[in-house]
């Protein structure tokens, strides 16, 4: 490798692993999301995935290259390490937090990628290249914030859970038999004859 063009296809030819890594896996993930709102963002996500896969195969042609992989063993991990959350006994709240953290992790190594990628294309006056690029970058960028904005949701919902949980817990009342105040008349001494009846 002796050119900054040889560095930026093969940088492609990883992204290119990735992103079809990560059409194979978001399936999965979809199923043990039990968030609707996390479910719909994620199969939208895929969607889009699908969508990156063919603007780098564009990307690759104005290149004059064939599309081809190298085996991305970051995004290998990064699917991996989501593969053992989503195995943890969790509640589903938990769960879902755990799954957005692995899917954000996922975005900021790929919007790295992509930004690189991008700017090296712009460097070399691959303008068309660039765009395509760009345009999977913002997207990776979106994706990002939703995650968060769900996440938030999520937080927001347990924390209210929680709190309703507390209330749910605590002592209804005071128990039987404290603090009682005596009838009148009556006293709560004995044995000592001050309010016995005298007789004889």
């Amino acid at each position: 490798m002796e050119s900054i063009r040889e560095l930026l296809i093969d940088e492609m030819r990883d992204l290119y692993d990735a992103e079809k890594q990560l059409v194979k896996a978001l399936p999965k993930v979809v199923k043990v999301s039990s968030n609707s709102e996390l479910s719909s963002a994620i199969e939208s996500h895929l969607e889009q995935t699908r969508g990156h896969v063919q603007r780098l195969e564009r990307a690759f042609d104005l290149l004059g290259q064939k599309p081809k992989s190298k085996p991305c063993a970051a995004m290998h991990g990064l699917i991996e390490e989501a593969g053992e959350v989503m195995k943890e006994d969790m509640d589903r709240n938990l769960s879902d937090s755990a799954i957005i953290c692995a899917a954000q992790k996922v975005e900021h190594y790929e919007i790295a990628g992509y930004g690189t990628v991008s700017a090296w294309a712009k460097a070399l006056g691959l303008s068309e290249v660039a765009q395509l690029l760009d345009e999977t970058l913002e997207e990776e960028k979106a994706a990002n914030d939703r995650l968060t904005d769900i996440a938030s949701e999520i937080l927001l919902e347990a924390s209210s859970e929680s709190a309703a949980e507390e209330v749910d817990q605590e002592d209804p009342g005071e128990p039987v038999g404290t603090g009682a105040v005596p009838r009148k008349g009556v006293s709560n001494k004995t044995g000592n004859g001050h309010n016995s009846r005298r007789t004889g």
